[in-house]
């Protein structure tokens, strides 16, 4: 749902979106009332903890947001109804904001929050840093020619479909998405015994579960590669980490 642009008299914002958080703290922190909960944890924050809590968290209880008097609240698109509506009865500002499936949304995701909060300057910024990211993790030709299959492999065998930023990622970086070559979708599981079976190119271990962790692949040692799980949920800020993290992993393939 698009923003509606800016109110000259808003000043402040609560976001109970963690990728909103990450977005909201660069772009416009002088804005920010309030992060969600999750940027607080450090097994569910996209952005880093430390700076998260230069902000006070919120639950994302309707009476905890009133109590901060922000202007707008940005939330995702699975805010419970009666939450928003318990919000929208308080004469708050509600803007939903949708999932990303692609770099290309990314960049629309930061502008639309930076208008939200007047910084349109400082979100042209983000995505300048990005596309920067970006090129500088571009495949060199005198690497692999052709991309190379990588199997993201997150907790309890979770794969990403197609349609995801990760996916998009993967592509901008010399490689491609293994899972969607087996023709599997968005929150498919492959087991541990079809890793090994069929083993792609590479496996970045996104999980800390038992199968990412079984002894079993230690036969895949030299194909496996740690990935932060927390570099495939957001957009804004989290691209050029993840972009110059998959660059890392595909020159070692040299």
């Amino acid at each position: 749902m698009p923003a509606e642009g800016p109110h000259p008299k808003e000043t402040g914002i609560v976001s109970l979106n963690p990728c909103a958080d990450a977005i909201l703290a660069e772009v416009a922190p002088e804005r920010l009332m309030a992060v969600s909960h999750y940027s607080h944890d450090p097994d569910s924050a996209s952005m880093d903890v430390a700076l998260a809590r230069r902000f006070p968290a919120t639950s994302g209880a309707a009476e905890e947001i009133a109590a901060l008097a922000p202007d707008v609240v940005v939330a995702g698109t699975f805010l419970p109804p009666a939450t928003e509506q318990a919000l929208r009865r308080m004469g708050l500002r509600v803007v939903k904001i949708g999932s990303i499936a692609s770099v290309e949304d990314a960049r629309a995701q930061v502008r639309e929050l930076a208008a939200l909060a007047g910084r349109q300057d400082a979100g042209e910024a983000l995505v300048a840093r990005i596309d920067a990211a970006l090129a500088d993790a571009a495949p060199d030709p005198s690497g692999p020619e052709k991309p190379v299959p990588a199997l993201i492999w997150q907790a309890g065998g979770l794969v990403p479909g197609e349609a995801t930023l990760v996916s998009d990622l993967l592509a901008h970086t010399g490689f491609t998405n293994f899972s969607v070559g087996r023709g599997l979708g968005q929150g498919a599981v492959v087991p541990l015994e079809d890793v090994l079976a069929d083993p792609p190119s590479v496996v970045l271990n996104a999980g800390a579960g038992r199968m990412q962790s079984h002894p079993a692949l230690a036969v895949l040692a030299d194909r496996t590669e740690p990935f932060d799980t927390r570099l495939t949920w957001c957009g804004g800020p989290t691209i050029p980490q993840a972009a110059g993290r998959l660059a890392e992993i595909w020159r070692e393939l040299r």
